[in-house]
């Protein structure tokens, strides 16, 4: 399984629960610890949750894995799902906009999920 297998169950997951701008960052040429960023983001705190369950149940369900680790899960503002080469990033509105994440990666191929 490659890390893109993960990056698009993730993604599409993510954008079947109507998850916002739903991006997939090649991070591999500037972060030694991982591969790919999935980010995405949610009107609010309980859509935040939503598409971390569905992110994680369809990544279980297709391609037989879980997460290995997660965080934010009670606080439902910045949900991340650690799978190695992959990390999800799931977002509040506000707290995307805070954290401007993609702006930190500006240099780094975005990948077109969509193609794959």
């Amino acid at each position: 399984m490659q890390p893109s297998d993960i990056a698009l169950v993730a993604a599409k997951a993510a954008d079947d629960k109507q998850g916002n701008e739903t991006i997939v960052l090649n991070v591999e040429s500037v972060l030694a610890i991982t591969e790919l960023f999935v980010i995405t983001s949610a009107n609010n705190p309980p859509q935040v949750r939503t598409i971390a369950n569905e992110v994680s149940s369809r990544i279980r369900e297709q391609l037989g894995i879980s997460p290995l680790h997660s965080e934010g899960l009670a606080e439902q503002q910045w949900i991340l799902l650690d799978y190695g080469d992959v990390i999800v990033h799931i977002f509040s509105e506000p707290t995307r906009r805070f954290y401007e994440i993609e702006r930190l990666y500006t240099d780094v191929p975005v990948v077109n999920w969509r193609a794959m």
